[in-house]
């Protein structure tokens, strides 16, 4: 019982510190985000002749705040920077999540790190700070990461076959935005998914370039970006757009090939890489098993913090290196 009276504690205390953390920037940051509402109310009204625009924008851009959680909404808001990055990259897995349930699988995450650390561990409350940190801003941002790389992987796989598609209804006559509309329609998600939406946003008034390079924007891959580049050319300097179309599909399938090919060629030092790097960490596992307090002393003395510095850091340069050896561009 005093033990879990301690935890509960200590848990108490981590979370009124992180509410405090979060609700005095809020609060100081409350006056100046009435001033910048004012000041972008003035210029909406001396700009004149925007107000269907601006309407329009209104409506395509998604609502964020229509999460379940509604306070960090508000607070994710007023506290995260460069929102709009991060927005893209939410936005790049597929799946709806709001800055508000991203901040509070922020704080989940690092409230959990902070138990495992201090209480199962043993570590000393420092070292367990860290570990709340590092686990509240490193889990969420891998999981949404992880999600974004797979789903773009998935993207490049099935785009050749959207620009084949295209191609095909260009030949036969269709314009361009109804070959678009065409392959949101006959694809799967993801490739179908984001040539509708690009449908959508012409339905409500957005030209093609802008929904093209929102998409693009969103998606961020390269080939997506050379589809783009190479449909504003063509609405420019106009030529045979289907023939450039049929180009572009052929480059894709041979970069997805040489892809493939380098990927084959490095397995065998990536793999290497990943064991060697997980060598240290195993045994460090192995050891707090076995020989508890024999491992402590890295955490107790003061030239065990050296040692833990030094060996992190050389592990971190060695890992940067081996992954700069066994990654290509194409």
């Amino acid at each position: 019982m005093p033990e879990l009276s301690l935890l509960v504690g200590l848990a108490g205390a981590f979370i009124a510190m992180m509410s405090g953390v979060i609700a005095i920037p809020a609060l100081v940051s409350r006056g100046r985000g009435r001033r910048t509402a004012r000041v972008d109310a003035v210029r909406r009204r001396w700009a004149g002749g925007a107000p269907e625009e601006n309407g329009s924008v209104a409506r395509i851009k998604r609502d964020d705040a229509s999460g379940k959680f509604q306070l960090f909404d508000r607070l994710a808001r007023r506290i995260i920077p460069r929102r709009h990055n991060l927005r893209q990259r939410l936005a790049r897995t597929g799946k709806r999540i709001p800055l508000g349930t991203y901040f509070a699988a922020n704080l989940a995450s690092g409230i959990v790190g902070f138990v495992v650390a201090a209480f199962i561990l043993g570590l000393p409350p420092l070292f367990a700070f860290f570990a709340a940190v590092i686990a509240g801003i490193g889990a969420p941002s891998y999981y949404v990461g992880s999600l974004g790389k797979r789903r773009s992987k998935k993207f490049t796989a099935q785009f050749p076959e959207a620009i084949d598609l295209i191609v095909r209804g260009l030949k036969t006559g269709l314009p361009v935005s109804e070959s678009i509309r065409m392959v949101g329609e006959e694809l799967q998600e993801p490739v179908g998914t984001e040539f509708k939406s690009v449908t959508d946003a012409q339905g409500l008034g957005q030209s093609l370039d802008a929904a093209m390079w929102d998409a693009a924007n969103r998606i961020d891959t390269p080939e997506f970006k050379f589809f783009v580049i190479s449909l504003s050319v063509q609405r420019e300097t106009g030529g045979n757009l289907a023939e450039t179309l049929q180009n572009l599909s052929d480059i894709l399938r041979k970069r997805r090939h040489m892809r493939m090919k380098i990927k084959a060629l490095s397995s065998e030092a990536k793999s290497s890489a990943m064991i060697i790097g997980s060598l240290p960490f195993i045994m460090f596992a192995i050891l707090m098993v076995m020989s508890r307090d024999y491992v402590m002393q890295l955490f107790t003395d003061p030239r065990g913090h050296v040692l833990i510095a030094a060996g992190l850091g050389s592990m971190t340069i060695g890992v940067l290196v081996m992954t700069r050896m066994v990654r290509f561009k194409i």
